[in-house]
């Protein structure tokens, strides 16, 4: 979600994870489409598969990970949604958007 908003709101965005499904969740595809979202192209990624120079800044989600090779900016302490509800999915994405709304100020 957090790439699809990045991108939506005009930044140049990337987003990986440790352990990546095999598809992006479908609760996540359907709370950004009914903010007219974006998600052509999205898919989980490692860590591995994003290059890490030339970013502004790294951002973690949280989800309990720690990952001592990234130069992380910022940890938004996010809790993974994936198999909760979509109202969960909601106040996730509603949460990354306020982020990124702040770092965009």
């Amino acid at each position: 979600m957090a790439e699809a908003l990045a991108r939506h709101m005009g930044h140049h965005s990337a987003s990986a994870g440790t352990h990546p499904g095999s598809s992006v969740a479908e609760n996540s595809l359907a709370v950004l489409s009914e903010i007219d979202v974006d998600t052509n192209g999205l898919k989980p990624k490692p860590i591995e598969e994003i290059e890490l120079d030339g970013w502004d800044m790294i951002i973690s989600m949280g989800c309990g990970v720690h990952c001592p090779m990234l130069p992380i900016v910022e940890d938004w302490g996010l809790d993974d949604p994936v198999g909760g509800s979509i109202e969960l999915y909601r106040q996730t994405r509603d949460t990354i958007l306020k982020n990124l709304e702040r770092l965009s100020a």
